[in-house]
C-alpha cells in the first residue's frame, strides 16, 4: 500500500456549518484530534468535514458531522446528545466507526494473494 502524501487532519479538512462559527473551530478540532489517525489514509486535498448544530445549547438540539472523501460516498453522523461537548464526541465515534467499517469492506478477506499483493515469494522466502 502506497503512503499518502499530504496525509488528512482534522485541523485541515474541518469546516464549521450551521450554529458553529470560526471561532470554534479550535475547540472542536480538538475535540475531534483522534480522527486524525484514521484520516491518514486519505489525501487532505481529497478529504472534507463538516460539523454543524441545529438549535444550539437547547433542549432537542442536534449536531451533524458529514464527511467527503473523494471516490467514496458521503458519510454522515448525527447526535441529539443534550451537552454539546457529548454530542460532539458521539458523531466523532460514530464517524471513526464508520470508516473502519469502510475500509474494512473495501480490503480483499479472502484473496490471500490480493491482500499480499505488495509482497514478493522468492525461493519460499517471503520479500517485502
Amino acid at each position: 500500500m502506497s503512503a499518502v502524501t499530504d496525509p488528512a487532519t482534522v485541523s485541515e479538512c474541518l469546516r464549521a456549518g450551521a450554529g458553529f462559527s470560526q471561532g470554534d473551530l479550535n475547540w472542536i478540532a480538538e475535540q475531534f484530534g483522534t480522527l486524525d489517525a484514521r484520516l491518514a489514509a486519505f489525501h487532505a486535498d481529497s478529504t472534507e468535514l463538516e460539523v454543524s448544530v441545529k438549535d444550539r445549547e437547547a433542549r432537542g438540539q442536534k449536531v451533524t458531522l458529514e464527511c467527503w472523501i473523494a471516490g467514496r460516498q458521503k458519510i454522515v453522523t448525527t447526535s441529539t446528545e443534550e451537552d454539546l461537548r457529548a454530542a460532539l464526541n458521539d458523531v466523532r465515534d460514530d464517524l471513526r466507526r464508520k470508516l473502519n467499517d469502510a475500509k474494512t469492506k473495501q480490503e480483499p478477506r479472502h484473496n490471500r494473494h490480493l491482500r499480499e499483493a505488495g509482497d514478493v515469494e522468492t525461493d519460499g522466502e517471503l520479500v517485502e
